[in-house]
Formats: structure tokens, sequence, C-alpha cells
């Protein structure tokens, strides 16, 4: 085996699985984007109808929008939540051991676990945020039920799950720096916001970029919340890209424009993954 090939072999594993789940399918799903086809009659060809039908009538703009809108929010909701936690519990002993631990269970729970959690707390009528907000005279808050709030609240839910994930990623960014650096910044008078603002921020930039890049990930992958929770509404108003997708194949019967909706979110979530691994880079 030469060294040339040894590498190609090591990563073949890899590179299989990326064929037949990924590129694969996002091929499948490019051709059939030109066809116009309802899973009952025989696929016929329309070229780009898909794609331009859904810019003119305005649903892929609306429908990236609120995937965007969610996404900031995950992300920066995730990764502010996430290392403000890794801070305050990088210490030893068994007490903050539990509560990284306890944090940390929400995210191994499964989405729909959460989503029925969640419902329950946002009940308008018998919810905990019901009977909290009503002890200070607000009453009949209905956040999933009015179109300005329902994304917001989704990403609240979103980032109460995934924060222990960040917040794990984070402690171990926090692990790999000496102590000696900031024992020696100590000594030098650096106070705590100074040592966080010179030291540990830029050497956890690998670490946030990662963290980042995965929960915009997971935030653009967003499904289980959505069809639990609010099925796309009220009036379309928390209808992601995979609810969308969804939606135009198995509630519509639109394949062509389902799989036209999928070569784009393949596209966009691709860009902003790369844009965002390339700012961080650049920080560095």
């Amino acid at each position: 085996m030469s060294a040339k090939t040894r590498p190609w072999l090591l990563l073949a594993p890899t590179l299989a699985f990326f064929f037949l789940f990924v590129f694969l399918p996002v091929g499948v799903a490019l051709y059939q984007s030109f066809f116009s086809w309802d899973l009952l009659t025989p696929p016929r060809w329309v070229g780009i109808r898909n794609y331009t039908s859904l810019i003119s009538t305005g649903a892929l703009l609306s429908v990236l929008g609120r995937t965007l809108l969610f996404a900031i929010l995950v992300v920066l909701g995730t990764t502010a939540s996430g290392l403000g936690l890794a801070l305050l519990l990088n210490r030893e002993g068994r007490f903050f051991a539990f509560v990284r631990a306890s944090i940390f269970s929400a995210y191994v729970v499964s989405w729909v676990a959460v989503s029925l959690l969640w419902l329950w707390i946002l009940d308008p009528d018998r919810g905990l945020v019901a009977k909290l907000l009503s002890l200070i005279g607000i009453t009949d808050v209905r956040l999933l039920s009015d179109p300005k709030s329902v994304v917001p609240t989704l990403a609240v839910v979103a980032v109460w799950k995934i924060t222990g994930y960040a917040m794990v990623i984070f402690l171990a960014g926090l692990q790999t720096i000496p102590t000696s650096v900031l024992e020696a910044a100590r000594l030098d008078g650096a106070n705590a916001w100074s040592r966080f603002v010179h030291i540990l921020w830029p050497m956890l930039k690998p670490t946030t970029s990662f963290v980042t890049t995965t929960s915009l990930i997971l935030a653009f992958q967003a499904f289980d919340i959505i069809r639990i929770m609010t099925q796309g509404g009220p009036a379309n108003a928390s209808k992601l890209f995979v609810y969308a997708i969804y939606e135009a194949v198995f509630l519509n019967l639109r394949v062509g424009e389902a799989s036209a909706l999928t070569v784009v979110f393949f596209v966009v979530l691709l860009v902003l993954s790369l844009g965002q691994f390339h700012a961080w880079r650049a920080k560095a």
C-alpha cells in the first residue's frame, strides 16, 4: 500500500457514507425538482418551473426568512448560554458535576418529549408560564398562537434543549487552556473580565466556531418541535424549511416543489456553514 493511497482507504468508509446518505439523495432531489409529480400519476417535465414558482409566489423567501430568524436566535442563544454555563460550572466537586449532568440531560431527551413538555409549560390556560404571569397581572398569553411570537418561542425551546451540548463542548475547550496562562494574568493584575476578553475568548474561537456551526445545522433541521407544537401555524408563521418540505411532499403531494425546496435548503445551509467557518478562521 503506497503512501498516496493509504489516506483514501482510511477515508473510504466516511466518503461512502456521505455519498449514499448526503450527495446521492441531493442528486435525486435535484433531478426530481425538474418534474411535476404527485406520486399518483407519471412525472411530467417542467424544467425550472418549480423554482420560479417558489420565487414568484414568495413562498421561498418567506420560509427562508423565518428559518434564518429561527437559526440566528438559536445560534446566539445556544452559544451565549453554553459559554456562560461552562464558565460558571468549570469547577471540581460533586455538586458542579451534578448540575452539569442535569443540564446536559435535556440534550439526550428526544425532541418529541421536549416538545410535549413545553406544550404543557406554554399552555395558555393551565401551563406553568401562564400561572407565573398571572401572578403579576398578565393574562391570556398565547405565545404559540401569535404569529409575532411563535418563532422566538420555538427558538427558546430549541435553545433549552441543546444548551447542554454547547456547554459540554465549551467545557472541553476551557480545559485545554493552560492554567499557567491564567495564573500569570491574575498575578499581573488582570481581573476576570480582562482574562476572559484577552485570554479565554481568543483561545476558545475554534470551539466557538464548532458550536455555532453545529447549532446552525441543528436549527435548520428543526422539524419535530414544529410538527408537534404548531404544525407550521398560526397562518404558516412557523413553517420552517424542513417542515415546508414535509408539507409539500406528504400533505400536498407536490414532489417537484419539495425537491426544489430540498436543493435550495442544501445550498443555503452549505453556504452559511462554509461562510461561518471561514469567518471564524479569519478572526483566529
